[in-house]
């Protein structure tokens, strides 16, 4: 596109001046990213409306009876607003938005690609099954790939002479308790809990945490997400249940369908 990129996010933009500021600075055809749009506050939104509808902005000047009202044009540009909360955008400012786009966890020959390139600047010896054995436990997430990229190298420069292949990866990611499909060590205590536990369930997020010792948040939005996608898990109105997927992968005994309460008549 040739043009200049801008990006900020939700929780940086605290007043109207801030955002005014922004958008004032911006040349024609400019691009605006606003990570986190969800967070912004509801008197910023109040003037980020009117330059998405009609590319201008509306300042007040002064104080008391004495106060104007400027408008100023602003040249033509695009704003792209980035959310995991897409829910929590209010109404008003989700409508005005021409387009809006889903993005999926990345597939294993992207990861690997980007682990590709990562290794590269860093500067990492990592061949093709290296590569892939990270790649399949990096919950198709980029960082997560990177972070565990970077924990590999480390355990190769002290057992493998720097070198990744794909026994160095398993033996370092088994160090880490990460499994091959990505689950870590509270990923393992939840489905334990439901299952050993609570019979596999259903049993309510608030009970889950406690057991665990964790943040009922954390688990929803950190842990569930890539348990529900890999159908490890289901949600139901009485609580969380694991599936007969989850305990074929953990080793454990399936649960037997409870029996029917018998009812008085037939």
């Amino acid at each position: 596109m040739e043009a200049s990129l801008r990006i900020t996010s939700g929780p940086a933009i605290q007043r109207a001046g801030d955002l005014a500021a922004i958008v004032t600075g911006l040349k024609p055809q400019d691009v605006l990213f606003i990570d986190e749009v969800h967070r912004l506050n509801r008197a910023v939104e109040e003037v980020l409306y009117p330059a998405m509808e009609e590319r201008a902005l509306d300042i007040v000047i002064g104080k008391g009876p004495g106060a104007k009202n400027l408008r100023l044009k602003l040249p033509p540009f695009t704003l792209i607003g980035a959310t995991t909360r897409f829910a929590l955008l209010s109404p008003p400012l989700r409508d005005r938005f021409g387009s809006v786009f889903r993005l999926d966890f990345y597939d294993q020959k992207a990861i690997e690609d980007i682990l590709r390139r990562s290794a590269a600047i860093l500067q990492i010896e990592v061949d093709d099954e290296g590569l892939r054995e990270i790649a399949c436990r990096a919950r198709g997430t980029p960082r997560v790939a990177n972070r565990l990229l970077k924990r590999v190298r480390d355990y190769a420069q002290v057992k493998a002479k720097g070198i990744i292949n794909g026994v160095v990866a398993r033996e370092a990611l088994s160090k880490l308790e990460v499994d091959e499909l990505g689950l870590d060590e509270i990923d393992h205590k939840v489905l334990r809990t439901i299952i050993e536990k609570f019979d596999g369930g259903p049993v309510g997020l608030e009970t889950i945490a406690a057991s665990i010792s964790e943040e009922a948040d954390t688990i929803m939005d950190i842990y569930e997400p890539y348990l529900l996608q890999l159908g490890f898990l289901e949600r139901t109105p009485r609580g969380r249940m694991a599936t007969r997927l989850a305990c074929e992968h953990l080793g454990l005994p399936i649960k037997k369908e409870k029996n029917p309460q018998p009812r008085l008549w037939q």
